[in-house]
């Protein structure tokens, strides 16, 4: 328990920055929406000059983007992006900073199996992304009465936002098994940044070219926002690969940090 409450307080800076951003960031979108609607007409023509691959990266659907949820679907995976950084992030160096702030000896003679470290350090980081989604949804919400147009699906609304938190889950695993296979990290952010990034470039490449393979390989697309719209439901089978893909992680970093010679200089 001291392990958990130490690392969460050590989170607690980080957690209230990107929490505070993100929120930002989805009010400065969602405000945007009624002008959005208003100039409907214009705004129409403008989408139909972009050709139709940039169209697919982006997202961009002419036919939904003037209804709220539509809107949302196409803004939302912004609000993923910066997410999967921060879970990425955390999860890298939830246990390589131990090496590299020179800590892990002084950790690991405590009367504590490695077990419980790991799990209580895990929980932390866990938490901290919970509390920032939370309060992202919380501001979501309240955007959302305030700018709809339309009579709200809530259901809908909320696994939208659900998706980014289980995408985000994905990061935080591969940060993980990062953080414990790599040696020494002397930096988190470049990798976490790198990896991001390459998985979202490579969802938005899938789009243009449409090949389906592609949404087997990178997390954003595991949870398209249109078919959650239509079917009020996730794609099952992506459901069953992500449980697969974080059980396995998880129980692999356990397993070799276990098992890992860590050295505190």
């Amino acid at each position: 328990m001291n392990i958990f409450l130490h690392e969460l307080k050590s989170y607690r800076k980080s957690t209230i920055i990107w929490s505070c951003s993100m929120a930002a960031v989805i009010i400065i979108f969602l405000s945007i929406f009624p002008s959005l609607v208003k100039d409907a007409a214009e705004y129409k023509k403008l989408l139909q000059s972009y050709p139709e691959p940039v169209r697919k990266a982006f997202g961009l659907s002419i036919d939904s983007i003037f209804s709220f949820l539509g809107y949302y679907s196409y803004v939302f995976p912004y609000i993923i992006l910066c997410g999967s950084i921060q879970s990425m992030n955390y999860g890298t160096s939830v246990l390589s900073k131990e090496v590299r702030d020179k800590t892990a000896d002084f950790l690991l003679t405590k009367p504590v199996t490695r077990i419980q470290i790991m799990t209580a350090k895990i929980l932390a980081v866990l938490s901290s992304l919970i509390i920032t989604n939370i309060l992202y949804l919380i501001s979501a919400i309240i955007m959302a009465l305030i700018v709809k147009n339309s009579t709200l699906n809530y259901k809908v609304f909320f696994m939208i936002t659900l998706s980014g938190f289980f995408v985000e889950l994905m990061f935080l695993a591969l940060g993980i098994i990062i953080s414990v296979i790599v040696p020494k990290i002397k930096s988190v952010l470049p990798i976490s940044i790198s990896t991001v990034f390459s998985f979202y470039i490579v969802s938005m490449f899938g789009s243009v070219i449409g090949d389906k393979v592609i949404r087997y390989i990178t997390p954003f697309k595991y949870y398209d926002t249109a078919y959650i719209i239509k079917n009020s439901a996730y794609e099952s089978r992506f459901i069953i690969i992500e449980a697969i893909f974080i059980i396995s992680v998880i129980f692999a970093g356990y397993k070799i940090y276990v098992k890992k010679d860590i050295h505190a200089v």
